[in-house]
Order: C-alpha cells, then sequence, then structure tokens
C-alpha cells in the first residue's frame, strides 16, 4: 500500500516526508550534475582512472537521491519492485565507490599532505621574492644615489690629491710626514676609483693587473691603525709562498678592507688579535679571515651576502658584504663563512691566479 496510508494519511507527515525527500533529490542531483562538469572540464590534467572514480562517484551520489525521489512516488503510488531496483542500483554503485575510496585513501593522504607543503613552500617562496623586490628596489636607489656621490666627491678628492701631493714636494718635510701623505693620497685615489665606478660593478675596470696580497694586507693594517688602537686589538698577517694574483685595480684590497674590518668590529675592546692568513697554492690564493669575536647568528648567516643584510644591527648597511660576493664573483672566486655565536667567524677565500672565465677556483681543489 502507498506510504500515505502507512503514515494515517496525516497531511503534516505526509507533505514533510515528500517535501524533505524532494529536496534530498534535488541536492543529490546537482551535486552529480557538479561532479560530472569537473570531471569533463579536468579530463586533460586529471588521471583517466581518477575521472572514472569521480563519475562513479557522481553517479553513486545521484542513485542515491534517486531513492529519496522513489519515497516520494511511493506516497501515493506503490511501485516498490522499481523503488528495491534502485536501491540494488544505489548498494552497487556505493560498494564500488567504497571499494575504490578505500585502494586509493593512501594516495589522497599523500596528495593532501604534498599539497599543503608545497603551499607553504609557495607562501614561503612568496616571502623570498617580496625580499628580493625589496633588495631590488634598495640596490636601484642605491645606484641612483652612489651616481649623485660620485659626482659630488671627484672634485673634493681632486683638491685633496693636489694638497697632498705640495705636502709631500714641500722643502724641510720629514720623511714621516711624506710617507704618511703618500698613503693618505693612495687611499684617496682609490676612493676616487671608486666613486668613478659608482661605487663598484655599474662600471668596471679595463683591464686586470698583478696585485701582491701580502701588501694589500699590510695597507689596510695602516688604514685600519687607529681602529686597531682604539679598540686595542692586534691585527696578525700570516703569508707562506707567492700570494700575488691578478685583479681589477683596488678591488683585491677592498674584499680585505671590509672583512678585516668587519672582524676589528666583532672583536670586543681589548679581546683576542684578528689573524689574516695567506696561502699561495698552484692555482689560487688562500685567504683567511679569523676573529674570535661574537659570531654571525644563524639566521643572518643563511643569507650573509644578500644587499641590505647586515650584521650590525642598525649601524650596518649592508653593502659591505655585498659588495665582496660580487668582487669575488667578477674575479671567479669563492667564499665560505664559518660562524659560531660568541665564538668567532671564520672567512675562506680561493681566489684564482688569474681572471679566467672558463676556470673556477672549485676546479682547482685536486691540483692544490
Amino acid at each position: 500500500m502507498p506510504h500515505a496510508v502507512c503514515w494515517a494519511a496525516a497531511p503534516k507527515l505526509v507533505w514533510t516526508m515528500v517535501v524533505t525527500n524532494a529536496i534530498t533529490f534535488l541536492s543529490y542531483l546537482t551535486i552529480c550534475c557538479t561532479l560530472l562538469y569537473l570531471a569533463r572540464r579536468t579530463r586533460r590534467v586529471i588521471a583517466r582512472d581518477w575521472a572514472y572514480f569521480t563519475v562513479g562517484f557522481a553517479l553513486f551520489i545521484v542513485a542515491c537521491g534517486s531513492t529519496h525521489l522513489l519515497e516520494v512516488i511511493t506516497t501515493w503510488n506503490p511501485i516498490f519492485w522499481v523503488d528495491a531496483w534502485t536501491n540494488i542500483v544505489t548498494a552497487l554503485l556505493s560498494g564500488y565507490v567504497a571499494v575504490q575510496l578505500i585502494r586509493r585513501a593512501t594516495v589522497i593522504g599523500f596528495s593532501i599532505n604534498d599539497y599543503a607543503a608545497r603551499l607553504g613552500s609557495a607562501e614561503e617562496e612568496k616571502r623570498r621574492m617580496e625580499a628580493s623586490l625589496l633588495a631590488a628596489r634598495k640596490l636601484e636607489d642605491w645606484s641612483r644615489m652612489s651616481a649623485v656621490v660620485a659626482h659630488e666627491i671627484a672634485n673634493p678628492l681632486e683638491a685633496v690629491h693636489n694638497l697632498l701631493y705640495l705636502i709631500r714636494t714641500q722643502e724641510n718635510v720629514s720623511p714621516e710626514i711624506v710617507r704618511f701623505a703618500a698613503a693618505a693620497d693612495e687611499e684617496a685615489a682609490r676612493v676616487l676609483t671608486i666613486s668613478r665606478n659608482t661605487l663598484s660593478f655599474f662600471r668596471q675596470s679595463a683591464e686586470p693587473e698583478p696585485v701582491d696580497l701580502l701588501a694589500s694586507a699590510e695597507s689596510v693594517r695602516l688604514v685600519l691603525a687607529s681602529v686597531l688602537e682604539a679598540k686595542k686589538i692586534g691585527l696578525h698577517v700570516q703569508s707562506c709562498g707567492d700570494v700575488s694574483v691578478e685583479a681589477y685595480a683596488g678591488e683585491a684590497r677592498q674584499v680585505l678592507l671590509n672583512l678585516i674590518r668587519n672582524a676589528c668590529d666583532a672583536t670586543p675592546s681589548a679581546g683576542p688579535d684578528v689573524v689574516v692568513q695567506l696561502t699561495g697554492l698552484p692555482a689560487f690564493v688562500e685567504i683567511v679571515v679569523i676573529d674570535r669575536g661574537s659570531g654571525i647568528p644563524p639566521e643572518i648567516l643563511a643569507d650573509l651576502f644578500n644587499f641590505g643584510r647586515s650584521t650590525k644591527g642598525d649601524e650596518g648597511n649592508g653593502m659591505g658584504l655585498w659588495t665582496v660576493k660580487h668582487i669575488l664573483d667578477r674575479h671567479h672566486a669563492t667564499v665560505d663563512v664559518q660562524s659560531v655565536v660568541g665564538e668567532g667567524t671564520t672567512f675562506t677565500i680561493q681566489w684564482p691566479r688569474t681572471v679566467t672565465p672558463e676556470l673556477h677556483p672549485k676546479q682547482y681543489a685536486a691540483q692544490a
């Protein structure tokens, strides 16, 4: 007999069952159509067996909805064999979906975790890109500023050159004053060269020339004499073998000056001496700068040579080590940094004997 008879023909009960079953059927039908649409739209990227699984799941959903549709029909028309066959089809489809879901449970779990990991990586990559964009903007601003600085300081430096020349050529000038004036003139010439090259790399020196790294290190000692005296620390330069290389004018000393100055800044007053070791090997010269200072935290060490990254906090501008890295890259040299917080930092550079683009110091290790 129809369901309505079983439900004592109570209008409220009958229409409650009819409306809820009808809504359920329409919802299942909508879900089925949506899944079939997605399977069709993604057929170029989704694997075929997953497409079959999606279609099977859609059919299972609509079969479930059909049982609710039959509940509406059998409220007044007792076609229960049709209802029974609908349940049989639904049972078969539900069994198929259950088996396929169990088979794919591991893959689904892995895929979800992989997607979550890639999503997290995407966020990290986004942050890195934003940081790189900010650094690029800083670099662009710096390049404009450096061009202005180069233009503005050229004339005063030329005047300093002339004044130092007059000091050196005066009569009755002591040899010590002549030596200091010559050293100051050499440093002023180096600053002028850097300014004309817009503080490095925007223009390049014409040709590399022979450079004695020991002489460069000793000239750095003279430049930093006041810093060493103020902090009451020493600078030990140790040399072994031939330590001459080919380099672009002034840039080898610029590297040493940046690294040794940083080492002095990191060393506490009256602390251990800063050590510079120069070792001449067949294919390159190894430069080691050692301090026993505060060390570099791991979070800074990871991107130490990036533009704007400084170990000195608000006191640094983040250009020194960036400049060092670009000079070394230009000479096809390598740099390695080892640092422990509270124990000190060691910079190790392998500087090739010649500036040859085809050769790289890492290729020389077996020869050394």
